[in-house]
């Protein structure tokens, strides 16, 4: 057949898959395939579709026939790439192009197309090879520059040992230098170079070519190429030439503030170090005193159209006080209240003035005395804005002995005050805009949190939720109340209303790993999962797509800013990858999914082996923390915890250490329960395996990871959590002698996969060798075993009593009149428990294993512990089905006004509308106390025998 005619036979595949029906590219592949059988094309669109399908087995087939042969034609490269990243097989889809380039080196495209391969693995010496290779072959001197970022990235990488590291920087300067065309052609040539020169400390090649003409040219154009020149100018200590520099350029109208933060820096230049003169803190007041007089003139021509100058000029001050220069804060007070006079309008100045604030005793009643003094306007919003600013400001000054319920609420009443009273400056605003008055709703929020941390009494709560709530009707948009707003109503348990004021805040790409924290931690606690209420769930999964969207598109900027020789781009794209894709807030979150996932899927093995296997890849990350805490305003004074730390529910959050902890004992209670060990899972496993962590701890084999426990890493638990850990290492302890005793070998294992693959797809699994593995391997894989049982013993006590344990605390916390989510806590961690002891005995359910293996003794003992967990859990069932009864009542709403007196003088927070709140919050309490109770009743009929 001609190719115009094999063109018009491929043509309805193509439509087919673009239209998303695979099942009709199947069978138009299938038919093609039946006149041309060996087409590389068709084949690799059928496991294309396949793969789409989620019809693993066979697109896994035909890949491996495809793969067989040398492909080099672009049409089948391209679908099989899309095929191989499907199936998360990276390895196989750069042997492909290896192989395709190795096949046809005199094609500069299939080059290309092999090192975006490694680049989109991250094999960064791969890329130096190919790149290199590549410049031979081709003569083009971009090339070069992609073997020189190849080398940069892999110096770069965590697990390049440091002498290595500077051979690669030697080898990358090597390939610069011997490149026919010179750096400067290109501003992000000539900025990889000067990083090169900046790591290995060429100070003197650095100063020939930032000296140039050119290299000037280059860095007064090049913002990027101008910072790392003044780094380097920094390392070399050339302080005072780069102040002088920077003044220049200011005199030239260059308001660029690093040119202001290099003239604070050469001032205090002979001051840097460990040991510091006389005759080096005389010179440094002399400079002081002339950069005073340069910033003085500046400020006076740029007046109120700039504040650049006044803030160097306050930065000054603060580190000649804080560098010993100067023992005086006078001068500094003084620049603090002129700044404020000038600025004091505007919103920075709060973010501007407080790192100033921590001041002497005289100092900071002088501070508080010209705060004082200053005129409570609210004529326009820059008079209102003056007030916020001096409100703020006022409260962070704060003394632990001035702070009392009688101030805090008078504090609260002031702000409510003068809210209402800014609330006329907005009143013509569109809804979609911001009331300049908001900041004084969220002062209220400080004040009546603070007073809550003070007593713990959760009617200021409620306070603060009223007047955050009224705030939202005046400003919908601001995101920074409804945070608020989901942190109190998380400790108040209204899980319902917090999920959707975060909703509201319209969470978009990356914020949903910086910001996801907000709702998603400890999420568990709140999850109506095991009722069928999978809305945290799909919360968890939705979070999670950034990361799915980041392994698929940030390799392909990286490929356009090597295209397009943007090296300056690459590094922080790759960063980008890395911290996205090893983030902790992803794994923390997954293990939320975990959690719930457990309370509403049937506990098989399945669910147990494919959580295992995922939460091993987890295990061997190496974490970033990209948590944004600082979206969370804090205006507490300076004695007390930041807002953040006084609304974490719990007064901790999840980090490295909470997350090692859990996934520690889910991936012991799941190995128990599986029958995958290494040499199964390997066989089993498609796809490749994430890259491991590079620290040492990880290289340790799995069994003692798992047992190592770190202080830091307990102090991030609650003292019930910690308690749950506890039990859950003793059970698995107890249990393990008899896991290891029972699990069937590889063989059956692989045998019984093999079997069932087999019966879906009709294929045998690939690349498993049964008989090599085991000749004589038993069909059912519950033979007697040659050694003899372990001996069955009791439980610990910790094991026999942690059930009662956790009854007896849910107890007292009903009694210390807690806030629900403590006792949400406790009551679904005994959940957790349970659950886990579902896992953990779950091979014992089989009824021919506990006969074979003579383990009728351990089965009772088991039974023992599930009846007294069954009755706890039913217990705590019964009594969250009455609070939720309460929490709904309409004496819980009257108490719920009632406990609102504080602002209730204010008109516009009248009756009806904190009845509404009070409404609102009880029927959000009443649903997850309710769900929770009835989870519980379903847990125990599911698992309770």
């Amino acid at each position: 057949m001609s190719e115009a005619a094999l063109e018009r036979q491929i043509r309805p595949i193509y439509d087919a898959l673009d239209h998303g029906s695979n099942k009709s590219a199947i069978n138009a592949c299938n038919k093609v395939l039946k006149k041309y059988n060996n087409n590389t094309l068709v084949k690799a669109l059928k496991a294309l579709a396949l793969t789409r399908s989620q019809k693993v087995e066979e697109a896994l087939v035909l890949c491996d026939e495809i793969l067989a042969t040398v492909v080099t034609d672009d049409s089948t490269l391209s679908v099989m790439t899309h095929v191989l990243k499907g199936l998360a097989r990276n390895s196989d889809m750069v042997a492909m192009f290896d192989n395709a380039f190795k096949q046809q080196p005199q094609s500069e495209e299939l080059g290309a197309q092999t090192f975006f391969a490694h680049v989109r693995t991250g094999n960064w010496k791969s890329c130096q090879q190919v790149a290199t290779r590549m410049h031979k072959q081709f003569q083009e001197d971009r090339y070069v520059y992609w073997a020189v970022t190849g080398a940069i990235l892999q110096a770069n990488d965590l697990g390049t040992p440091p002498n290595i590291r500077t051979l690669l920087y030697k080898l990358a300067h090597r390939h610069v230098t011997s490149c026919p065309t010179p750096s400067y052609m290109a501003v992000d040539r000539f900025h990889l170079h000067l990083i090169i020169l900046q790591e290995l400390q060429l100070w003197d090649e650095a100063n020939t070519l930032l000296e140039s003409d050119v290299g000037k040219s280059i860095c007064s154009a090049s913002l990027v190429c101008n910072e790392t020149r003044r780094e380097i100018w920094r390392k070399r200590g050339l302080y005072k030439d780069e102040g002088e520099r920077a003044q220049e350029k200011i005199k030239n109208n260059d308001r660029n503030w690093l040119e202001f933060v290099s003239v604070i820096d050469a001032a205090f230049a002979s001051v840097q170090g460990p040991d510091v003169s006389e005759e080096g803190k005389s010179e440094c007041f002399e400079n002081i005193a002339k950069t005073r007089d340069f910033l003085t003139k500046i400020a006076e021509v740029d007046g109120l159209n700039n504040r650049s100058a006044s803030l160097a000029f306050l930065e000054l001050e603060k580190n000649a006080v804080s560098h010993g220069i100067s023992s005086d804060e006078n001068a500094l007070v003084d620049s603090m209240e002129s700044y404020f006079s000038q600025f004091g309008n505007k919103a920075c100045c709060f973010e501007d003035l407080q790192p100033c604030v921590d001041l002497g005793a005289d100092a900071r009643s002088r501070w508080i005395s010209f705060l004082a003094s200053q005129e409570s306007s609210f004529a326009t919003t820059g008079d209102l804005q003056r007030v916020i600013n001096v409100r703020k400001l006022q409260r962070i000054s704060l003394t632990a002995s001035e702070l009392s319920t009688d101030k805090e609420l008078c504090l609260a009443s002031t702000y409510i005050k003068e809210y209402m009273a800014g609330l006329e400056l907005g009143s013509s605003l569109p809804v979609t805009e911001l009331q300049p008055a908001d900041d004084l709703a969220i002062l209220v929020g400080h004040a009546f949190v603070s007073l809550w941390t003070m007593t713990k009494d959760e009617s200021y709560l409620y306070n603060a939720a009223v007047v955050l709530e009224f705030a939202l009707t005046k400003s919908r948009m601001s995101f920074q109340i409804r945070l608020l707003l989901v942190r109190i109503y998380r400790l108040l348990g209204a899980s319902s209303l917090a999920l959707d004021h975060y909703r509201a805040i319209n969470i978009k790409q990356v914020q949903n790993d910086t910001l996801s924290h907000f709702i998603l931690t400890r999420a568990s606690t709140f999850s109506l999962s095991a009722t069928g209420d999978l809305t945290y769930p799909s919360e968890c999964i939705e979070s999670s797509q950034i990361y799915v969207s980041n392994s698929q598109d940030t390799p392909d900027f990286i490929i356009r800013a090597f295209t397009s020789e943007k090296y300056s781009q690459i590094p922080e794209f790759v960063s980008f990858d890395d911290r996205l894709e090893n983030s902790l807030q992803r794994d923390v979150v997954k293990l939320e999914h975990v959690r719930m996932r457990m309370t509403h899927e049937p506990i098989n093995s399945d669910l147990i082996d494919m959580e295992l296997i995922e939460l091993k890849f987890v295990f061997d990350r190496f974490h970033h923390d990209n948590r944004d805490f600082g979206m969370l305003p804090n205006y507490q004074p300076a004695c007390q915890p930041s807002l953040n730390d006084q609304t974490l529910m719990f007064g901790n959050s999840t980090g490295q250490g909470w997350l090692w902890y859990f996934i520690k004992i889910y991936i012991r209670a799941f190995q128990h329960a599986s029958d995958l060990d290494d040499i199964v899972e390997e066989k089993l496993l498609i796809g490749d395996r994430p890259k491991k962590s590079p620290e040492p701890e990880v290289q340790l084999p799995l069994r003692e990871r798992l047992a190592i426990r770190k202080p830091e890493e307990a102090a991030e638990l609650t003292a019930d959590e910690l308690q749950l850990m506890e039990w859950a290492t003793a059970l698995s302890d107890w249990l393990e002698p008899y896991h290891n005793y029972t699990r069937p070998p590889p063989a059956v294992v692989l045998a019984e996969a093999n079997k069932q693959n087999e019966l879906r797809t009709g294929l045998p699994l690939r690349g498993v060798d049964l008989k090599a593995l085991n000749g004589d391997a038993h069909a059912n894989g519950h033979a007697k075993k040659d050694e003899e049982a372990p001996p069955v013993r009791e439980p610990p006590q910790l094991v026999a009593q942690f059930f009662e344990h956790m009854h007896a605390r849910f107890v007292q916390l009903q009694q210390s009149q807690c806030l629900p989510s403590d006792l949400l806590h406790v009551a679904t961690l005994t959940q957790e428990a349970f659950l886990l002891f579902a896992v953990e005995s779950h091979r014992f359910k089989t009824a021919s294993v506990v006969k074979i293996h003579k383990l009728g003794a351990l089965v009772q003992f088991l039974k023992d512990v599930r009846s007294k967990a069954y009755t706890v859990l039913k217990t705590m069932s019964n009594d969250l089905s009455k609070m939720s009864e309460v929490a709904g009542s309409a004496e819980r709403r009257k108490s719920f006004v009632e406990s609102c007196k504080p602002i209730t003088d204010f008109p516009r927070l009248h009756h009806d509308f904190v009845l509404s709140v009070a409404k609102n919050v009880g029927e959000s309490r009443k649903k997850v106390l309710e769900g929770v109770s009835k989870g519980m009743v379903k847990i125990c009929t599911n698992y309770g025998q």
